[in-house]
């Protein structure tokens, strides 16, 4: 199983954004479409706390549901990119 999970919207330019910094970083995450009404969208409102997408889940780094997509790519830039120690 990926230890990165991202919940996205198919469609969404932000969710692309997160989609595009994983592929070019060669990650393997598990995706979660959500729906496209906010208040469908139950399950990644637990994660996170509120109904916007994306959000990005790494348990393994104590990551719980982090949102919006420029903060989400610096992590994994950091993380997992050029970035990483």
């Amino acid at each position: 199983m990926a230890n990165l999970e991202l919940y996205e919207l198919d469609g969404c330019p932000y969710c692309a954004k997160v989609v595009d910094k994983l592929d070019e970083l060669d990650l393997d995450y598990e995706s979660h479409m959500v729906p496209s009404a906010h208040s469908e969208r139950d399950e990644v409102e637990e994660v996170s706390g509120q109904t916007g997408v994306p959000v990005l889940v790494d348990k393994e780094n104590g990551v719980e549901g982090m949102p919006e997509s420029d903060d989400i790519v610096e992590y994994l830039e950091e993380t997992y990119g050029d970035g990483a120690a």
